[in-house]
């Protein structure tokens, strides 16, 4: 198994359910810690830039209204296999399919509302992570 950091929101759905301490613990519970987190309003073009590879798919403009629409918490998460953990706990991206307890099976209100966002794979990870946060705000956990 290798330590690894992933990249992970807690979209502006959850944050305004009042749910940030509940995800947080099932993060802590399945092994991952909070190597750091900053709750923020993501610019447009910052949120533009994120999701970059999206921009040429219909639902684009909708995602960006979306994750610009109030507060989230940006976070490393830090242990074993971080990445494959946080997608597994995250639950499939439709909250429908998602498996009983994830994440998103308990606070995600649709598809596109889905609650959490994580890095889906190490190239991922890192330029996310890159993307909103200085090296200076990372703990090596």
């Amino acid at each position: 198994m290798a330590k690894e950091q992933t990249f992970s929101i807690i979209k502006p759905n959850a944050v305004k359910k009042n749910v940030i301490g509940p995800i947080l613990t099932i993060f802590e519970k399945n092994g991952l810690k909070v190597a750091a987190a900053k709750l923020t309003k993501i610019p447009k073009e910052k949120c533009e830039e994120f999701y970059a590879e999206h921009k040429a798919r219909p639902f684009f403009s909708e995602l960006v209204a979306f994750m610009t629409s109030g507060p989230v918490l940006l976070m490393v998460l830090s242990g074993e296999n971080a990445i494959a953990k946080n997608r597994e706990v995250m639950g499939a991206t439709d909250p429908k399919k998602a498996a009983p307890g994830t994440i998103r099976a308990l606070y995600a209100d649709s598809m596109g509302e889905n609650a959490v966002h994580g890095s889906d794979s190490p190239s991922s990870a890192e330029r996310e992570i890159h993307l909103f946060f200085d090296k200076s705000e990372i703990v090596n956990l």
